[in-house]
């Protein structure tokens, strides 16, 4: 079922758009400079070998594949210098496709230059690592960078349907219910080489069950839990079960259930969730529900973040689970939102007085003799670095937003900040 020509891939829409570097090196539009070599970027099943053998079905192509697990810099230099040859004996193009490049050392990697600058061949080559971390930067500077995202579940759906009804594929010996599409769909994760595996495995089940086989045998969604040993989860990412579940999550981790909070992750990801998504709203619970009573949560959630755009899944779940526990088991206080909310309700009421003349910028030509700065005292000129004066605008003298708790890191920095209240209060600031 691999594609054959641009218009057969399916997804990428973004990328292979009239014009686009992928057109112009499949040779279906006309480059002025001809093709240019390129990395494709993206997760497992998003179409990274199969834009490699379209590119190389063009006119007067030779098609060439390294893996970057097995390949050398002896591999590497053999495939660039039989391209020159047959560049310039036969008017013959090596399309190189390397897969996995990330896994390159640096040395490696140096090898591909001459071939890419003097475009001995037209390198295309994968990788689900992101290439500002993993691929060097004249290589980088060299190539054009290709993003390929996740299908969505109609571009999976159509591909399943064009699998069972092509002559390349099942050929309608068999017919997929719509539960058996829906849990195909939802298991893949927008992996379409693990939805065409799993649809082949669920074919050959129902098939080896059915005592008719004169017609079109159906997959039903009995046959899809069979064959890949997995329940259907009853989860649809675009209603209740979406919206159910993550809520269910946060506020599992807001109570402190750990466990609880690890089964709702896991629920997620193995119902195909965008880990994109969870990793946002770990990030958000951080600062919302645990604030400064570990303020460390919300840089465990960002680094879980980054560590989903960096390697994906099925890895990335072990860094979701760090963060989970961490934000699970960490005290918490929802003081830090509470306090932005006030504030931002009290500007929208109209509690936005001037600032303050001495807090006001004094560096332009004129502005001392408006006041500005006049009577500022500089904190690290004072005692405890906490100087006696005046910060809010007249209307919020007074006003405090932020009330931390006594859990966690906010006891003892509820005690420092009632020493600086205190300080700032001594001249009737408070």
């Amino acid at each position: 079922m691999r594609p054959r020509t641009v218009d057969e891939i399916v997804g990428q829409e973004h990328a292979l758009k009239p014009g686009s570097p992928l057109r112009v090196l499949a040779g279906e539009d006309a480059g002025p400079a001809g093709p240019s070599s390129v990395i494709l970027w993206g997760p497992p099943g998003t179409g990274k070998t199969t834009i490699a053998h379209v590119i190389a079905r063009g006119s007067s192509r030779k098609f060439t594949e390294l893996s970057a697990v097995t390949a050398g810099v002896k591999d590497v230099r053999a495939v660039i210098n039989q391209a020159l040859n047959d560049r310039d004996l036969r008017g013959i193009t090596t399309v190189l496709f390397l897969d996995e490049i990330h896994r390159f050392t640096k040395a490696q990697q140096d090898a591909l230059l001459p071939g890419v600058e003097n475009r001995w061949v037209v390198l295309v080559a994968a990788t689900t690592e992101n290439p500002s971390f993993s691929v060097i930067s004249p290589l980088l500077s060299r190539s054009i960078l290709v993003t390929l995202k996740p299908l969505d579940n109609e571009a999976i759906g159509g591909l399943l349907d064009r699998a069972v009804s092509e002559e390349r594929g099942l050929r309608d010996q068999v017919s997929l219910s719509d539960a058996a599409r829906r849990h195909l769909v939802e298991l893949c994760g927008g992996d379409a080489r693990r939805a065409l595996t799993a649809l082949e495995a669920a074919a050959a089940v129902a098939y080896g069950e059915a005592t008719d086989r004169s017609g079109a045998v159906e997959i039903t969604e009995k046959h899809t839990e069979e064959a890949l040993d997995k329940a259907a989860l009853r989860y649809d990412k675009g209603g209740d079960q979406h919206y159910d579940v993550i809520s269910a999550f946060i506020k599992s981790i807001r109570g402190s259930d750990v466990d609880a909070a690890l089964h709702y992750l896991a629920r997620m990801i193995e119902a195909g969730e965008d880990p994109r998504f969870i990793a946002r709203r770990l990030v958000v619970h951080a600062s919302e529900d645990i604030g400064m009573a570990d303020p460390t949560a919300l840089q465990t959630a960002v680094a879980a973040a980054q560590a989903v755009q960096l390697i994906g899944l099925p890895e990335a779940r072990i860094n979701l689970a760090q963060a989970v526990i961490h934000l699970a088991t960490a005290p918490k206080s929802n003081a830090v939102i509470t306090a932005i909310d006030e504030a931002m309700g009290d500007v929208r009421s109209g509690k936005a007085g001037l600032v303050p003349p001495h807090l006001r910028d004094a560096h332009y030509p004129g502005a001392a003799q408006h006041g500005h700065g006049k009577g500022y005292v500089y904190p690290h000129s004072v005692s405890h670095a906490v100087a006696a004066q005046q910060y809010a605008p007249d209307e919020l003298v007074g006003r405090e937003y932020y009330r931390p708790t006594e859990y966690g890191s906010e006891k003892p920095l509820r005690q420092r900040l009632g020493i600086i209240r205190r300080i700032l209060g001594t001249f009737g600031v408070k």
